[in-house]
């Protein structure tokens, strides 16, 4: 029998000609168990994918949302689906309803990066 394999991989994006990974850099500065529950739910848009809300959310363009309650708090890491792999682009607790739009720039400026345009 064949072991469950995710349908996507996961990567970090990595800044160009560094080892810059902030999303990764990020998760650093949260809890343990903060980190547990953001990979679980990370883990579960990699098996399941295509999935929607509560978990995921389109913002905009290619970019998605996996939305993750830590208590009190809401973490969201933004992401595109890029060659069979869901691309981390940027990470933060939210504080507000909507997400802001220098958040979702940050995640756009990645992206064009990474896409070398």
């Amino acid at each position: 029998m064949t072991p469950n394999l995710p349908k996507l991989s996961a990567k970090f994006f990595q800044e160009t000609g560094s080892n810059n990974e902030p999303v990764r850099e990020w998760l650093k500065t949260l809890t343990r168990d903060e980190r547990r529950a953001i990979g679980a739910d990370i883990q579960t848009v990699q098996f399941s994918w295509p999935i929607g809300k509560p978990l995921a959310d389109h913002i905009d363009g290619d970019i998605w949302e996996i939305r993750t309650r830590l208590g009190n708090r809401i973490a969201r890491i933004l992401f595109v689906i890029e060659e069979g792999a869901v691309v981390l682009l940027h990470g933060f607790i939210k504080k507000t309803q909507k997400t802001p739009s220098s958040e979702l720039d940050i995640a756009k400026q990645r992206l064009k990066r990474m896409r070398g345009r």
